[in-house]
């Protein structure tokens, strides 16, 4: 199994036949660029490449009506005046002699990637595809969208695979909307609720409803109805300028906590780029490797089987860079480190707080929150050592690490530390006798600023001391879960609870621990697993997974030996890339637990800015 690419040369042939400087953005360039740039960085080559077919009259009836199938496909007998003509009853579209064969293909790219994906052929993908899919209707053409292909994958997923059929636990599937215009046909709970089994998440621009297409149903309110009641989630941007913190604060805040707790089978995603800085149609300021740290985070799910289509995007540059970071995530490739300071700004925090708090009651993971909240890929596993002189020198101020497998051991993890700093290896692992941990800790954090490390995370998990001599001088942050009250006894040293609960676990990893990883942007993250960490596998290598991202896959995992050695290969999977394991079902946080979490968070976000799900104390939040 591997990473599939899905493309068809054919989709390149439909163009504009006229002048139309609202339509004149949608070329043949929009593939052919991004599939170039796929070629020159050699990733083509690395995957599962698969010629798109097209979609059977019966498929696309899937989701569309006889009739405006029957209306596409005459398109391909009409001259240019009489295809303008009919373009002109639809909102920003155009037709070609060969719209009917290229959509067909677009669609047919989308249903053979969920075979690839589903069947085992492929763990994940991208279909390279045009026309684009996500706005167009069950009986209409709309913003330069045909079929909408995602809607149909859906569909196909649905009824080829029997998902629909299986316990309401697992019947999931996930659609993701990526791009900034809302594609109101795929919000399939909008209406009667007949899209069970679906969740459909959408960030868009809005701008109040000034932005195209002007829908009340975009905004953050609509939920959903009937059985779809809570399903459907907008997060509305009310104005341009959204950048790579804006973007992870909707995912860390929002979308992942509702996604763990539906627990998907399968995610597709409508990738669109218009998001993407430069863009003329979504004047936003996401980076491509944004997109790539997004994709990362959404392998965490469904046991990474994820789908992504391509829809819009129209800055041929970041296109083709932002398809590339994607397929990079999607391949296993460690992301890389996001420009900038990441700091939320206050527009788009108010869009996240009015979506949580339009969608707590339906999902307990957002429930009792809001009152409190105010480098080339590889493992390396234990196989080279540092010189025993040099080993015996760093372990001289702990007697724990004097001699044999301890100090063993200790000259292995300094030779890993040295190896991710330098780049030779994008992560590593190593199993540590329980007496040894703490001191190998202190080590490590010391080998590692040493080495050149600026700034360096420690998430410890268990009954673990921090270094006494460890500075609150910003190039340390210090993360420490044990049985203990939550404190923040400084910006640079956390304090938190156990979680006991899933609902508590992803709370914490997604509202506190990505949040500070990510506005401290560190070069180096030690994942520590010590004495009684009550972690669950899965929790753990969610925690690790996760944790990838901040730190551009440069994570070293030091775990206890015993009482559970399977678990370190379970961690060396997942920092090779592999999908981590269901958390299985969603079980709530305590109200005590969700409460110190907040408090802790309230003290936190004056100075991590990603922590914030809404404006500074005092400001008039607009919903």
């Amino acid at each position: 199994m591997g990473t599939a690419l899905l493309y068809h040369e054919d989709m390149t042939a439909a163009r504009l036949l006229w002048d139309d400087p609202q339509c004149a953005i949608e070329t043949p360039e929009r593939l052919t660029a991004a599939l170039e740039r796929l070629r020159r960085r050699g990733l083509e080559r690395r995957c599962l490449r698969l010629a798109a077919r097209e979609a059977s009259e019966a498929e696309l009836g899937l989701v569309h009506s006889p009739e405006y199938v029957a209306l596409v496909r005459g398109t391909e007998a009409l001259d240019v005046e009489a295809l303008r003509e009919l373009s002109a009853q639809y909102d920003a579209v155009y037709f070609h002699p060969s719209t009917y064969h290229c959509a067909r293909l677009a669609a047919g790219a989308a249903l053979q990637l969920v075979d690839a994906v589903l069947t085992g052929a492929a763990h994940n993908g991208l279909a390279l595809v045009r026309p684009p899919g996500h706005h167009s209707q069950r009986a209409a053409a709309n913003g330069f969208c045909v079929f909408n292909n995602v809607a149909l994958a859906a569909k196909h997923a649905k009824q080829s695979y029997g998902l629909h059929r299986a316990p309401s636990i697992s019947s999931r599937m996930t659609p993701g909307e990526l791009g900034v215009g809302h594609g109101p046909f795929l919000g399939p709970h909008s209406g009667s609720g007949a899209w069970p089994g679906v969740l459909y998440f959408s960030w868009h621009r809005y701008e109040y409803r000034h932005f195209w297409p002007f829908l009340r149903e975009s905004d953050a309110d609509a939920v959903g109805r009937g059985r779809g009641l809570g399903f459907t989630v907008n997060l509305p941007w009310n104005q341009v300028g959204m950048g790579n913190a804006d973007y992870l604060a909707a995912f860390l805040h929002v979308l992942l906590p509702l996604a763990f707790e539906f627990d998907p089978e399968l995610v597709l995603v409508s990738a669109g780029f218009d998001s993407a800085i430069g863009d003329p149609e979504g004047q936003m300021q996401a980076t491509p490797e944004c997109f790539a740290h997004l994709t990362q985070l959404l392998l965490a799910l469904a046991g990474g089987r994820v789908c992504a289509v391509l829809e819009g995007g129209y800055h041929l540059e970041s296109l083709a860079e932002s398809v590339c970071m994607t397929v990079q995530a999607l391949l296993g490739d460690p992301a890389p480190p996001l420009p900038g300071t990441l700091v939320p700004c206050r527009s788009a925090l108010e869009s996240i707080q009015s979506v949580r708090a339009a969608q707590a009651p339906h999902w307990a993971s957002l429930q009792h929150q809001e009152a409190t909240l105010c480098l080339p890929p590889g493992v390396v596993r234990q196989e080279e050592a540092a010189p025993q002189e040099e080993a015996e020198a760093w372990a001289r101020p702990h007697g724990a690490l004097a001699q044999g497998e301890a100090l063993t051991v200790l000259g292995k993890v300094l030779c890993l530390v040295d190896r991710i700093l330098d780049g030779q290896v994008g992560s590593g692992i190593t199993a540590i006798p329980a007496p040894a941990l703490a001191a190998t800790l202190d080590v490590s954090i010391r080998r590692g600023l040493f080495h050149g490390a600026q700034r360096l995370l420690c998430v410890a998990v268990g009954q673990l001391d921090r270094p006494p001599d460890l500075a609150d001088d910003g190039r340390t942050l210090w993360l420490n879960f044990r049985d203990e009250q939550a404190a923040a006894l400084s910006v640079f040293h956390v304090s938190v609870p156990l979680p006991g609960a899933t609902g508590g676990f992803l709370s914490c990893v997604l509202g506190l621990v990505l949040p500070l990883a990510y506005g401290f942007q560190p070069d180096l993250v030690l994942v520590v697993l010590g004495p009684a960490h009550g972690l669950q596998d899965p929790q753990a290598a969610l925690l690790v997974t996760l944790l990838r991202g901040p730190a551009g896959g440069r994570v070293l995992a030091l775990v206890e030996e015993e009482p559970k050695p399977q678990l370190a290969g379970i961690l060396a999977r997942v920092l090779h890339g592999e999908a981590p394991p269901s958390l299985g079902p969603f079980s709530a946080a305590s109200p005590e637990f969700t409460q110190a979490l907040g408090h802790l968070r309230g003290q936190l976000e004056v100075h991590w800015k990603m922590l914030q799900v809404a404006g500074e104390a005092g400001d008039t939040v607009l919903s």
